[in-house]
């Protein structure tokens, strides 16, 4: 009973995470409105890292393990330092909903990740379902309509395709730490890292530093920061240390549906009538890959990406 208790917790806490997550697309492209890129995104990671700067004596009490200093900075150069560079951009040149469908991909990229990198035996309905999540998300990306807040589509399609290569990276190593470290200890080591990071691209950006900070973007980006960063990140944190990675990463395809929704309501984002069928791609390739895992023997989920269950 205390396990189904502590697994709803987790799956709560993920969904919580997912929703945040999808807004994030949103709130990104608003504070693009105003700021740079890299400006925006060194905004998010220092409001963030003061937030945490306040609990930061407690986190004296922590006692890094040998070698897992190395598997720190990783998780941060991975997420969010590479993606959200990548994300960042992409944001740029395409819309928040067909970003976020390309975000479905992720448990199937942790999935491939597993196959070459750590010998994982993956189904062929798992290789079928990523080559046609992958096929659909060509689809959208060849058959998006060029508009103001979509200049390039293909390109930001693909630099969001490989954010969400880097988030893959950090959701393993991700549940590696888990299962030593606290889920707020993990997200206040990326804060630091990312504040760290991107603080001199945002000096070199074209940008600079800004003179000016509008409302509407300046709110944006304090929410990306204290709520989307600190809030979201410790969720899926703490559902990471509870479930394998598998289980885990398998919740990303709640992003796009609360990526959709919000970019219909907020920034009147609509896919096109031929759009739909990428957007069935990609859901049906996931599901495909979700059936394979269901069926799989019982332990396959705890080895997914290569790590016990913590």
């Amino acid at each position: 009973m205390r396990r189904n208790t502590g697994n709803l917790k987790a799956y709560l806490a993920l969904i919580t995470a997912m929703f945040l997550w999808g807004s994030s697309y949103i709130a990104l492209k608003i504070a693009f409105m105003a700021f740079d890129p890299m400006t925006a995104i060194f905004g998010r990671m220092l409001s963030a890292a003061l937030v945490l700067a306040l609990i930061f004596p407690r986190f004296r009490r922590v006692r890094r393990q040998s070698g897992d200093l190395k598997l720190l900075l990783l998780m941060g150069f991975f997420e969010p330092c590479l993606y959200y560079i990548f994300e960042g951009y992409a944001l740029v040149y395409t819309s928040a909903s067909q970003a976020g469908m390309v975000s479905a991909m992720l448990p199937l990229i942790v999935t491939v990740s597993a196959f070459y990198l750590l010998k994982e035996r993956v189904c062929t309905r798992t290789v079928a379902g990523f080559m046609l999540a992958v096929a659909g998300g060509i689809w959208i990306s060849l058959f998006s309509e060029v508009t103001h807040g979509a200049p390039r589509p293909v390109l930001g399609n693909f630099l969001e395709f490989l954010a969400i290569c880097c988030a893959a990276g950090y959701t393993i190593c991700a549940k590696y730490l888990s299962a030593r470290y606290n889920p707020l200890y993990l997200t206040a080591v990326q804060s630091f890292l990312g504040t760290l990071f991107f603080f001199p691209l945002m000096l070199i950006s074209p940008a600079g530093i800004p003179s000016e900070f509008p409302a509407a973007p300046s709110l944006a980006v304090l929410y990306l920061g204290v709520v989307v960063t600190l809030v979201a990140y410790t969720c899926y944190n703490y559902g990471v240390s509870k479930i394998s990675a598998g289980q885990a990463s398998s919740f990303i395809n709640f992003v796009p549906v609360f990526t959709i929704l919000l970019g219909w309501t907020i920034l009147g984002e609509r896919f096109s009538s031929i759009q739909v069928v990428g957007v069935v791609m990609v859901f049906a390739g996931v599901i495909l890959s979700q059936i394979t895992r269901a069926g799989t023997r019982k332990g396959d989920f705890e080895r997914i990406a290569g790590i016990n269950k913590a």
